[in-house]
């Protein structure tokens, strides 16, 4: 989603000083989305009671002395609501692909035929569910900071065309209610990334 911001060219001065706040608004707005998708991302590889290939996405395997992400070497796909099938795309990597798995933190324990590596995985208990929000939780709030400390540097920036003289305050109190917007609405990102997140985890 795209925000358009518009200032009034008040008798005319300064319109390069207008496209400088533009710049620091778009660039808080790429920063801030770069957070939510980090957030997601992270949240993603979050075991739930439901299968979703997301949830390997962590998984490195090494691959002629280099580790590559495994979807660079398998594809990965739900079989059903309970299991992962991975097709390695070379059958002398099935052993590394399963190493790596269980070396994870994910509780997983696979098992190949050939060239397809299946994980069950076993359903969640209440107690580790609970814990599995409490760190769903804590990353989400990590987002929110990250989201307030970029708001704070695009604030020093605006204030500090104010203190060169370049705006008046005038300018500097829209930018900063242009800037507070923003922020509001990339942390709704983050709560909705949340709440979908427990949701999930709650399911099973």
């Amino acid at each position: 989603m795209s925000v358009c911001f518009s200032y009034r060219l008040e008798d005319n001065q300064f319109p390069r000083v207008y496209n400088v706040i533009n710049e620091i608004k778009k660039d808080a707005q790429e920063r801030m989305d770069k957070s939510v998708e980090a957030l997601k991302s992270q949240i993603n590889k979050v075991r739930t009671g439901r299968a979703s290939p997301a949830l390997l996405d962590g998984i490195v395997v090494e691959y002629y002395g280099a580790p590559t992400p495994l979807n660079q070497v398998a594809n990965v796909v739900a079989e059903d609501g309970r299991t992962l099938a991975i097709t390695v795309f070379d059958r002398t990597l099935a052993p590394a692909v399963e190493k790596a798995i269980m070396a994870s933190d994910l509780g997983l324990n696979p098992s190949s035929a050939g060239t397809i590596i299946r994980v069950p995985l076993p359903p969640l208990t209440e107690e580790r569910r609970k814990d599995l929000i409490k760190v769903v939780r804590g990353d989400a709030e990590q987002g929110r900071v990250s989201i307030r400390n970029i708001r704070r540097d695009a604030n020093d920036k605006v204030k500090a065309l104010l203190k060169d003289k370049e705006i008046s305050e005038d300018d500097e109190r829209r930018s900063q209610d242009d800037i507070q917007k923003l922020t509001d609405m990339f942390i709704k990102k983050i709560d909705d990334a949340l709440a979908l997140k427990e949701a999930e985890l709650m399911e099973f």
